[in-house]
């Protein structure tokens, strides 16, 4: 299987741009580079599933705690390219993201997928085995 490994140089980061892209296609990637600098800065964490020298994958997460969830990792982004879904390589990222949670005594992963996103929701729910514990509402304002 690929190698999981936290991307923590620009010119890493802007590797995973296309990748990253196909989950956040409204991204630049001056924007997604902005971005990230300024979420790493939070504690966010970006990382990449490698085939041979290629990234296959990509995820990024944080460990937060909230009064709902107490300490828990919260998964903002992951996305595999669609060109080798169905390998496994995120489930490798997820499963990456729950052994680290373990180990800093998390009480669970969570994360938010699109109502849209039907595949995405059954990798979660069938193979991942994650719950459906809630709605997310959102409320956008003009700029």
């Amino acid at each position: 299987m690929g190698i999981v490994r936290e991307l923590s140089t620009r010119v890493e980061v802007k590797e995973a741009f296309p990748i990253m892209k196909q989950l956040r296609p409204h991204l630049t990637e001056a924007l997604f580079l902005s971005l990230y600098e300024e979420m790493r800065t939070s504690g966010y964490t970006l990382l990449a599933c490698y085939d041979d020298e290629t990234i296959v994958a990509v995820a990024g997460f944080a460990m937060l705690t909230n009064l709902y969830y107490g300490k828990h990792v919260w998964v903002y982004d992951l996305v595999t390219d669609e060109q080798v879904r169905s390998k496994g390589h995120g489930e490798e990222l997820l499963s990456f993201i729950e052994s680290f949670a373990a180990q800093n005594n998390c009480n669970c992963v969570a994360l938010s997928s699109g109502t849209a996103r039907t595949d995405a929701h059954r990798f979660y729910e069938a193979r991942m085995g994650y719950a459906r514990v809630s709605h997310v509402f959102k409320k956008d304002f003009a700029t």
